[in-house]
């Protein structure tokens, strides 16, 4: 099988389910966006990190997977079956949000992405997901998108956000404050 296909060279593209879009489409900037963050958690899972956070990141870009295979479905195409996001997936993010919480010193101030290239790489995939998510809202106003699918990507920004804070204790990065 070709990786090409050229059926794209006039500029659009297919859907899962069928049906062709401009490749401006809010749908495939949603689901490309999502595909973007999923490098950007890849490249954190490539640092020296812990093999829990790396088990962890790994369903993380699993899900994430899933979620732009969802949005990159026709919403017409109702017999389509696609993976589901669940409230496991959402309950994986908080149980770790809480962990990480329980090993941090309380947060006073805001604080400004860098102390580490690690964490640095952690507040880019938190802003990553903020667009995500950004786009998922917009394309939920003239599209179908489950609900959960912009939950998820709200959850695991917070996660990341978390994440970078967790690493760079870790690592004995200082949290650089924003005053």
């Amino acid at each position: 099988m070709k990786i090409y296909t050229k059926t794209g060279d006039n500029g659009t593209t297919m859907l899962f389910g069928g049906g062709r879009v401009p490749k401006h489409h809010l749908r495939i900037e949603a689901y490309g966006t999502v595909d973007e963050l999923n490098s950007y958690v890849g490249l954190i899972r490539d640092q020296d990190i812990s093999e829990h956070h790396r088990q962890i990141l790994k369903k993380i870009q699993d899900t994430l997977f899933t979620l732009g295979a969802n949005l990159a479905t026709n919403p017409e195409k109702t017999k389509v079956k696609t993976p589901d996001i669940t409230e496991d997936d959402l309950q994986l993010l908080e149980q770790e949000m809480d962990t990480m919480t329980e090993a941090l010193p309380q947060l006073k101030n805001f604080i400004l992405p860098g102390g580490h290239t690690t964490v640095s790489f952690c507040h880019l995939a938190r802003c990553v997901c903020r667009r995500s998510e950004r786009l998922c809202v917009a394309l939920a106003e003239q599209s179908p998108v489950a609900a959960i699918l912009i939950q998820y990507l709200n959850r695991l920004s917070d996660y990341l956000f978390m994440l970078a804070r967790k690493i760079g204790a870790e690592l004995g990065a200082e949290e650089v404050v924003w005053k």
